[in-house]
């Protein structure tokens, strides 16, 4: 198999894109959850995305089928699994420590990268996700470091999975098209919402009302607002994971996961903008080095990809 090229700076747009949009519709998910459970959030997004995507492929005449179906089915299996266990972890740890635990993603990448596939990471990769984490930390705030237990494991390992979910993006599914990948995310998604609202239904929990009880609720009967934002979730996800996904495959994972960072700034861009909620200026500070990660890793793309272009 040939080597994929590698696009960084293309790959920056595209996760540009992806933390703009998802910045926009994750603002919206405590509408969401005051009136569903996570798991018919899933479960009807995974339906509304899956009806959509089909239709588009249908008209456009894109590609579905997985060129390799065992890699297509891990790589979404792991994504799965590690959105699973960082809702999980939510139901009894802080939303700051569960964050810091997923965005530990871009280490695990270098880490698997280097040691697993033998690329080569130079010193400004690892400075620039030392510095990306750093920003991470100083934007979710110092109860983001507090807390440690074996509990507190859990994100991490879902900071794990997700990265060995990316690095699969190029390593496994090179020769997969955006619309297969996102078919698979999206149906390890509806498969695991169904899961959660069939063992609620039959094992029922007590449910705290309105968004606390998003981890916990079963099946309910939503109001309009929870189809039309899960609508826009859908849609949304569509197109931002799409570009997410097309981003991983066109450079190394490593750099990816660090311009991944951005979601963080555009997420409290939207929450300002919607909600009018304002930051720290430790806040700030780390959003300022979340940006300075991501140019780091864009610019020494550019200046290595230069000479190339010259050849």
């Amino acid at each position: 198999m040939t080597a994929t090229k590698d696009r960084t700076l293309a790959a920056a747009g595209f996760i540009s894109v992806y933390a703009f949009i998802i910045g926009f519709t994750d603002n919206y998910v405590r509408v969401i959850a005051e009136n569903a459970g996570l798991w018919q959030f899933h479960l009807t997004r995974s339906i509304v995305a899956l009806s959509v995507l089909g239709l588009v492929a249908m008209l456009f005449r894109r590609r579905v089928r997985p060129v390799n179906l065992r890699a297509v089915v891990a790589r979404s299996a792991i994504h799965g699994l590690a959105m699973v266990i960082y809702f999980g972890a939510l139901a009894f740890l802080p939303v700051a420590l569960v964050a810091a635990g997923l965005f530990t993603a871009p280490i695990f990448v270098l880490l698997i990268s280097r040691f697993a596939y033998g690329h080569a990471i130079g010193p400004v990769r690892i400075f620039a996700v030392a510095i990306g984490f750093l920003g991470v930390i100083l934007v979710l705030g110092p109860e983001a470091m507090s807390g440690a237990s074996i509990a507190a494991l859990l994100p991490v390992i879902a900071g794990a999975m997700y990265a060995m979910g990316n690095i699969a993006t190029r390593e496994w599914c090179p020769e997969e098209s955006a619309e297969t990948l996102l078919a698979g995310f999206f149906t390890a998604l509806l498969l695991i919402g169904l899961i959660g609202m069939t063992i609620l239904t039959l094992h029922p929990i007590a449910v705290p009302a309105g968004a606390d009880g998003f981890l916990q609720r079963g099946p309910v009967w939503p109001n309009g607002a929870f189809y039309f934002w899960t609508v826009v979730q859908a849609v949304g996800s569509l197109l931002g994971v799409g570009m997410m996904i097309r981003a991983y495959q066109i450079t190394d994972a490593s750099r990816a996961s660090v311009l991944e960072y951005i979601i963080l700034p555009a997420s409290a861009f939207w929450s300002y903008v919607i909600w009018g909620q304002t930051l720290q200026p430790m806040a700030v500070l780390g959003m300022g080095l979340i940006v300075a990660a991501g140019s780091m890793i864009a610019l020494r793309a550019r200046a290595q990809e230069a000479p190339l272009a010259a050849n």
